[in-house]
């Protein structure tokens, strides 16, 4: 188990070669997650939907600046294939195409309402379940990764690969790509750590996003948060658990 002094995350390594990462960081704890979306996250996310829906229907989604600076940055780490999108690309495409959001559980469902609504990619962990600190870094291609269900198949990242880890193991590959299904979020989770992350040039508004994703978690899933921000000024942030 991890102390409070191994709490905190850090993008150092990230930000010599990609200057423009910004990360908010939420930390919540006493959550109560609706299995499903209650009257009020179902609103907020039909809102999100159909919003993505009336801007994006007649743009080119691989020319929007909060997609292409991940297809670039994709690239500088050897990553070609365009099966391996970014999470904002892949979920952009999917309200674009099916004019609605998968329905996972009331958390999971609200942080993708918010990573639709700001077009950046957010990723959610349970604190219980990961082993501190948290570090944005290479890859350095022993680390263990298993993918969101896929029923304990091991497909460990590949050497330089960007990937999120804890001190153990890695927890999303290709930056923000797939997540680790060792630590999703679930119904029964009560402690979580939510990653709001940015890469674009004008990247001015990932407070103002991770600060409506604590207030959303804290009027919807009863949650107690705080949120901090990891910039090339902080590469280094402590976390208050």
């Amino acid at each position: 188990m991890s102390t409070s002094s191994d709490a905190s995350l850090d993008i150092t390594e990230v930000i010599a070669k990609f200057p423009n990462f910004r990360v908010g960081i939420v930390i919540c704890k006493g959550l109560n997650i609706p299995s499903s979306r209650n009257e009020l996250i179902n609103q907020f996310v039909r809102v999100a939907e159909r919003e993505a829906v009336e801007s994006l229907v007649d743009l080119s989604i691989a020319e929007l600046p909060e997609v292409k600076c991940w297809r670039d940055a994709y690239k500088k780490f050897g990553v070609k294939k365009t099966s391996y999108r970014s999470s904002i690309e892949r979920l952009v495409k999917k309200v674009v195409r099916d004019r609605s959001l998968p329905c996972v559980n009331g958390m999971v469902d609200l942080y993708n309402a918010v990573s639709l609504r700001w077009l950046m990619p957010i990723g959610a962990d349970d604190l219980d379940k990961v082993c501190l600190p948290l570090t944005f870094r290479a890859a350095h291609g022993d680390e263990s990764f298993v993918p969101l269900g896929s029923i304990g198949i091991s497909s460990p990242p590949k050497k330089d690969e960007i990937i999120y880890a804890d001190s153990e193991k890695c927890l999303c590959r290709r930056w923000n790509w797939y997540q680790n299904d060792f630590s999703a979020i679930r119904p029964d989770t009560n402690r979580a750590v939510l990653t709001i992350q940015a890469l674009a040039p004008n990247n001015s508004h990932v407070q103002a996003a991770a600060n409506q994703l604590g207030a959303l978690l804290e009027e919807n899933c009863g949650a107690e948060s705080s949120v901090k921000l990891a910039d090339k000024t902080r590469p280094f942030v402590r976390l208050e658990l």
